[in-house]
C-alpha cells in the first residue's frame, strides 16, 4: 500500500485534529478532491483493493458531490473483470483467523490503516461467539477458500458468527462461475459502505 508522509499520518491535508484520538475520517468532497494522487490512492484503496478501480476513482476527480462519487464507483466496478474482483478480495480479512483479527484490533491511526479499522467494525459481531463456533467459522472459511481460491467475502455488519457460517455453507454449493459474481456483489456493498464512512 502507499504510505503517507509524517505530516499526513492519521489525517489529510487541511484537516485539523480536535484531539490525539480523533479518527482520520470523514473528509469532505472538497478535501478528497484536493488530496495528492498518492494520498487519494491510499484513501480509495481502503474502500476497495482493486487497483484498476482505485486508479480510475483517483483520476475521476474532481467530484461535484457524493452522488457523483457513488455513480462513478458503480460505473467503474461494472467494467472490472474477474482479476479485479480477486485482487479486491485479497484485501479482505480471512474471517475466523485469530492473527488477522488481532491485526485489525491493533490498526494504527493513519489513513492507510482505515481499511483494517473498518473491517474490525464490520466484523464486530463475530468476536463474541463461543470457541466451538469460532472454530467452525474458521473451518468453513478454509473450505470456501480451498474450493474457490479466495477468501469468503460478505458485507457483514449486523451479522453474527452463526449467520456467517450459514452463509458460507450456502455459498459453498455454488459453482465457481456463479460464486465469483456473488462475491463481487458483496465486495461492492462493502465498497459503498466504506465510501459512506470516508465521506460521511
Amino acid at each position: 500500500m502507499n504510505s503517507l508522509g509524517p505530516s499526513l499520518r492519521g489525517y489529510w491535508p487541511g484537516h485539523v485534529p480536535g484531539n490525539a484520538t480523533e479518527e482520520p475520517y470523514p473528509m469532505t468532497i472538497d478535501e478528497l478532491n484536493r488530496l495528492p494522487e498518492d494520498d487519494a490512492f491510499t484513501a480509495f484503496e481502503q474502500c476497495c483493493g482493486a487497483s484498476q478501480w482505485v486508479e480510475r476513482m483517483v483520476f475521476s476527480r474532481p467530484f461535484e458531490d457524493f452522488n457523483e462519487v457513488m455513480e462513478t464507483c458503480d460505473n467503474i466496478w461494472e467494467e472490472c473483470d474477474v482479476d479485479d474482483y480477486e485482487e479486491a478480495f485479497s484485501f479482505y480479512p480471512r474471517i475466523g483467523d485469530p492473527e488477522e483479527l488481532e491485526e485489525m484490533r491493533n490498526a494504527g491511526a493513519g489513513l492507510e490503516d482505515l481499511g483494517l479499522k473498518w473491517a474490525a467494525m464490520e466484523l464486530k459481531g463475530l468476536e463474541d461467539g463461543p470457541p466451538a463456533v469460532q472454530e467452525e467459522l474458521a473451518k468453513a472459511n478454509a473450505e470456501y477458500e480451498d474450493k474457490f481460491g479466495y477468501v469468503f467475502v460478505i458485507c457483514a455488519p449486523g451479522k453474527n458468527a452463526v449467520e456467517i457460517i450459514a452463509a458460507i455453507r450456502e455459498r459453498l454449493r455454488n459453482g465457481p462461475a456463479e460464486e465469483i459474481y456473488i462475491a463481487a456483489t458483496e465486495q461492492h456493498k462493502i465498497t459503498h459502505l466504506r465510501l459512506k464512512k470516508l465521506l460521511a
